[in-house]
């Protein structure tokens, strides 16, 4: 008996007119996810991606756990496909759950018949079919309030399928179908995250990470690929931009006062990322800057650093606190990492006393005296590109 998954869909359901474009972008993102695990048909059939295997020794296992990472897909169950006649079903549910049942001390079903063409209704059909089991099983009684093991029934157009509970996707949108952005990424805790969860809306990401060598080691470098490689499970691939940043910030901290060190070492990353962003056809900035988390994150300096660039700034950990970052970060398996004690640019040359409420005139004049255009334009050319796979 072959396994099939049915992978139902999120939020795209609520698409109009554009909903196939959507569609095709989840097939087309779980069908690259899964070429590692064997040969399978994926296709879209009334709110249902169904995931066929074509050979035989598919790894259903990896299969499964690969699409659990796609954005777009709310439930993902592991079902069994047979023709659409009451005891076929049967059959079908006491052998493809016989094992359930082994371990299970109360059960019931729950069908649901989208083809309408099918001689019983679902509530017949799951009395006939729960009545059976109840037979085959009886040291499992039946209970339709709080059952152990529920038994799913679903006919569909092509087949009747039968499964367990079904298990949470990753929700959102299919990535790429909203655009793309420029996410800055440090070797901390926030950004990875804020990363995710703008990719979680359907943006395909284009990570930047800034690069102080030899302030920062190149184990601070491998730490954000690594990041970058857990990433990609959600994401899909990723070409990571590292920027050189040793001599900006070597420049700031020789001609600029230590009190507006970190807010203009930040314009510059915002200069650097914009002209990424443009390069690349991305709509967007993603940061993980958190509301008065450190001095450059109040509103002040905040306005000030995004009024380097045209582009939005998109900020998804603006109003969490702390314990809910480090929640999603154990959650998508990135706090383990990030915590690794090796420090990224954000961390060098930091100011005793940086200023929290900074004024556009006074950042403006105190960076006057860097060659802002000639700094930018040698970071740019610099820059290393890693592509980071699934």
């Amino acid at each position: 008996m072959e396994d099939i998954l049915l992978l139902k869909l999120g939020e795209i359901v609520l698409k109009g007119l554009n909903r196939r474009s959507f569609e095709m972008k989840l097939i087309s993102n779980i069908s690259r996810r899964l070429r590692h695990y064997g040969k399978f048909r994926v296709y879209c059939v009334q709110s249902t991606i169904y995931v066929e295997p074509e050979e035989p020794g598919c790894d259903m296992d990896g299969a499964e756990a690969a699409v659990q990472t796609v954005f777009g897909i709310a439930t993902i169950s592991r079902a069994a496909a047979c023709e659409k006649d009451k005891d076929a079903i049967f059959r079908t549910a006491k052998e493809y759950l016989k094992d359930a049942f082994s371990t299970a001390r109360s059960f019931k079903v729950e069908s649901k018949r989208s083809d309408k063409r099918f001689p019983m209704t679902s509530i017949q059909l799951s009395q006939y079919v729960g009545g059976l089991l109840a037979e085959e099983f009886p040291d499992v009684r039946v209970d339709v309030h709080t059952p152990e093991l529920t038994v799913n029934i679903e006919v569909r157009d092509y087949a009747a399928y039968v499964h367990g509970p079904a298990i949470p996707g990753a929700g959102g949108m299919p990535v790429g179908s909203n655009g793309r952005a420029v996410s800055l990424l440090s070797g901390g805790i926030d950004s990875p995250v804020s990363t995710y969860m703008i990719a979680k809306r359907g943006v395909a990401i284009i990570p930047v990470h800034f690069f102080s060598f030899p302030y920062t080691s190149e184990l601070a470098k491998e730490k954000v690929l690594d990041l970058a490689k857990i990433l990609a499970k959600y994401c899909g691939r990723l070409m990571v931009e590292v920027v050189p940043f040793t001599h900006i910030q070597e420049e700031i901290r020789e001609k600029c006062p230590e009190e507006y060190f970190t807010i203009i070492m930040r314009r510059f990353m915002m200069r650097i990322s914009d002209r990424i962003a443009k390069a690349n056809g991305a709509g967007a900035l993603v940061t993980g800057e958190n509301l008065g988390q450190v001095a450059s994150q109040t509103m002040e300096a905040m306005a000030v650093t995004g009024q380097c660039t045209s582009l939005p700034v998109l900020r998804p950990l603006i109003g969490m606190d702390k314990e809910e970052i480090v929640r999603y970060a154990r959650k998508i398996g990135t706090f383990d990492t990030s915590i690794l004690p090796y420090e990224d640019c954000c961390t060098v040359f930091t100011p005793k006393h940086p200023r929290t409420k900074p004024s556009l005139k006074e950042v403006e004049e105190a960076e006057s005296v860097l060659d802002i255009d000639g700094l930018v334009n040698e970071a740019y050319d610099g820059i290393e590109r890693i592509k980071v796979n699934i």
